[in-house]
């Protein structure tokens, strides 16, 4: 016997037929003797949705508190229905909020992040032989007031849980059979990876790819969570993140990810003085604005250029605090750029192996597309480009590191692979 943490996505429970899907497996594992911990996020396109209905009633920005009551019920409404659905099948269950479930976090609406767990609730439900359903994506301050982790944040809810609670295992199921060497729905002869280190993943996911929210990984790897990502809709085996995973000979590019969410902003003649960049991110970091890629020109005149790439929803924001700082950093104007995507790619061998980069540039270089910012670390380079021709630039990376593959990749149900 053992315990498990099932995290289950949108597209899993997104009618009532998949639900009764995953009510079924849930079921099963608990019938083979296990513990089951089921953490879930809202159905399909809920929180598109509910987006969207606050946009019909608010003209701008909504109240960030306000925007995590409404966004929180998503999860709240696929507890419930989970619970009935294992209810139906003969087994006990019960629904939890995050809140509910012990989940604390800082005192941020929107993305917060997760400072403790206090899970009595939780291993006394477990106790009692409930499966116990845990809302993803949620938390709540020590003052009481309700929060979200950021989109993704059901997977963080999951790998934390599974940490606090010490499970044996923590189980990621989406709509495809586990990690892929890129986005499957873009290249579908994409290369499914057995295993892939914590490191590689922490990168592919901070970099975009959508299959794994990068605070779980952090969480995994800070508390050593075996964590295993398949599909919901087979039982074929998924692919293990862990702390070293073993390289397939031959291929040094493990991953390719790309992100539309990306905006630059040009910062131009900014005097050449101590402390100006650091008034710059000090004001943004101020305001909880996440900054990427950084690259300064050099020095001309005696004032440079420098420019960095933030996400689109941050880019207004962004912008009024540089402009709230004009007159103290001195700078002549500010520009920014938007319909750009950063392309990049992941893989531990990449230090030692000359000619990745050239590869990637020439590749780029190739389509006709110019390269606006380059990024590089041991085991990644990004490239933000126009993402005018994102799918042919995508494709055209895998085949050049030979990661095409002659089986056709798996997503989604049955019904669902084309």
């Amino acid at each position: 016997m053992s315990l498990i943490v099932m995290k289950f996505g949108g597209s899993s429970v997104g009618d009532a037929e998949r639900m009764k899907r995953v009510a079924k497996r849930i079921v099963e594992r608990k019938q083979a003797g296990h513990s089951c911990v089921v953490v879930v996020s809202a159905m399909g396109d809920t929180t598109d949705d509910l987006i969207d209905l606050s946009k019909q009633i608010y003209d701008g920005a909504p109240p960030a508190r306000e925007m995590d009551m409404l966004l929180t019920t998503g999860e709240q409404v696929s507890v419930a229905l989970l619970s009935m659905a294992i209810h139906n099948l003969g087994e006990q269950a019960v629904s939890y909020t995050g809140w509910q479930s012990g989940i604390f976090t800082e005192p941020v609406h929107g993305k917060a992040r997760i400072t403790d767990i206090q899970p009595h609730r939780v291993l006394n439900a477990l106790e009692q032989g409930n499966v116990v359903i845990v809302a993803g994506f949620q938390g709540m301050t020590e003052a009481g007031e309700i929060t979200t982790l950021g989109r993704g944040g059901s997977d963080t809810t999951a790998v934390a849980l599974a940490a606090a609670i010490k499970a044996d295992l923590c189980e990621i199921y989406t709509d495809v059979d586990g990690i892929y060497s890129t986005d499957p729905r873009i290249v579908k002869v994409a290369r499914k990876l057995n295993e892939i280190s914590y490191d590689e993943m922490l990168e592919l996911a901070n970099l975009g790819a959508a299959v794994l929210h990068p605070r779980a990984v952090e969480y995994a790897k800070n508390y050593n969570v075996t964590l295993v990502v398949r599909s919901s809709f087979t039982y074929n085996e998924g692919t293990n993140v862990k702390e070293e995973a073993v390289m397939e000979q031959g291929i040094v590019v493990r991953g390719i990810a790309y992100d539309k969410n990306v905006a630059r902003i040009s910062i131009l003649g900014v005097p050449e003085k101590p402390g100006q960049l650091a008034k710059v991110f000090i004001a943004l970091a101020e305001e909880q604005i996440d900054v990427d890629i950084i690259v300064q020109s050099g020095v001309i005149s005696g004032s440079a250029d420098f420019s960095f790439t933030t996400t689109l929803a941050d880019r207004e924001k962004a912008l009024t605090v540089i402009e709230e700082i004009r007159r103290e950093i001195g700078y002549r104007e500010v520009t920014s750029e938007v319909n750009l995507v950063k392309v990049s790619i992941v893989g531990a061998g990449m230090v030692s192996t000359p000619g990745v980069a050239a590869t990637m540039f020439k590749v780029i270089s190739d389509l006709g597309i110019s390269i606006s910012l380059v990024s590089t670390s041991e085991i990644k380079m990004s490239c933000v480009v126009d993402n005018t021709n994102l799918t042919e630039v995508i494709r055209a990376l895998h085949t050049a590191y030979g990661l095409d593959t002659m089986e056709q990749a798996f997503v989604g149900g049955p019904e669902d692979r084309r």
